[in-house]
């Protein structure tokens, strides 16, 4: 490369097409899609994403649902507390006081 020229990297297929700042997107949000991340059954770095919204373990064989891009977003951790919050609540009114 010359000294002026930016390394663009996975989004560099697509040239000098759709523009800079949305290319920068694409380019942040194929990173994530095509990483690897951790298993939550087995611990390992070994989860890819099979399509959308459908991730798989290598390691361990266990299909997981998540994000279309990322394995786990920011409205499924908000709901997975507000689920886990209302099943202690729950669990607290089943027992005695």
């Amino acid at each position: 490369l010359t000294d002026n020229a930016a390394e663009v990297g996975i989004s560099g297929k697509y040239g000098v097409r759709y523009g800079a700042s949305i290319r920068k997107q694409l380019k942040r949000l194929e990173i994530r899609q095509h990483a690897r991340y951790t298993c939550a059954f087995c611990g390992k770095f070994s989860v890819k994403r099979v399509s959308a919204g459908i991730w798989e373990c290598h390691r361990c064989k266990k299909t997981m649902t998540g994000g279309a891009y990322q394995l786990s977003t920011l409205a499924g951790a908000s709901a997975r507390s507000t689920l886990r919050r209302l099943r202690e609540i729950h669990e607290g009114c089943m027992q005695p006081c």
